[in-house]
């Protein structure tokens, strides 16, 4: 598969260092600071799960996000969010991000992200100015990430003030997302639901619309929920990849 890619004008830094969460297998965190960041700076905060995809292409088996050039190319005006991508751990991964047993394998979401929101969101806002409270955390994810981010989302508002979900596995659990849309809404919540209209054979998009209609039924308009079928969108890192800056500007709109 050939990638092609466009470098941003502008570059900021990309590292990683060791993460340990009790209770799973160790792993990567994987951080960027957009160009010109200094530690004087407040900025938003975007956790993405599915780490390995997140930046670059080699370290994912299909093409990676790049969501440090998707950064660099909001309008200067615009808030430039720290990203943090946080690995999976290869074959717990439905696990740690369904909420429901899958597959035979316990539903292990509510400890892994529970220690994002109780232990790494805490820490991350110690190392660098964050924006305070929930609005200046988003929650973000593709797939299986996407159901672990909206469900995160509604489940720990005090942590994560929104969710960016892309192709989400709202299959997953039945109609327990749809149930926990019609909950009491956040206080602060935004909300991207996105996924190919042809996606699972053309199931994908009705539980995402499903999953859209109950948050509206709370209340939620345009300001705070956005949703995008893709005509010519798949389950692909390429899609994600694609739709990534649109759902950026979205969120961060200047406000």
């Amino acid at each position: 598969m050939k990638i092609t890619r466009r470098a941003p004008a502008r570059v900021g830094r990309l590292f990683s260092e060791p993460l340990a969460i009790p209770g799973f297998a160790p792993r990567r965190l994987r951080v960027y600071l957009p160009a010109g960041h200094d530690d004087r700076d407040l900025r938003p905060l975007l956790v993405m799960f599915d780490g390995q995809n997140v930046f670059d292409h080699e370290s994912s088996f299909s093409g990676g996000w790049l969501a440090h050039e998707a950064v660099e190319r909001l309008a200067r005006r615009r808030p430039h969010p720290i990203v943090v991508g946080v690995e999976h751990g290869g074959d717990s991964r439905l696990s740690e991000l369904s909420p429901w047993p899958i597959k035979g394998q316990p539903g292990r979401a509510d400890d892994f992200v529970g220690f994002i929101a109780r232990e790494l969101v805490p820490t991350l806002r110690r190392r660098f100015r964050i924006v305070d409270g929930p609005l200046g955390v988003l929650l973000g994810g593709s797939s299986m990430g996407g159901l672990a981010a909206t469900w995160g989302h509604l489940t720990h508002p005090d942590a994560f003030g929104g969710a960016l979900a892309m192709s989400p596995s709202f299959w997953v659990g039945g109609a327990r997302m749809q149930s926990l849309a019609r909950a009491a809404r956040p206080g602060v919540s935004q909300i991207y639901l996105d996924c190919g209209r042809g996606e699972g054979d053309g199931k994908m998009a009705p539980l995402v619309e499903r999953v859209a209609g109950a948050l509206a039924e709370q209340g939620y308009d345009d300001e705070h929920l956005k949703v995008r079928i893709d005509a010519r969108g798949t389950h692909s890192e390429a899609s994600w990849r694609r739709r990534l800056v649109p759902a950026l500007r979205w969120f961060y709109r200047g406000r």
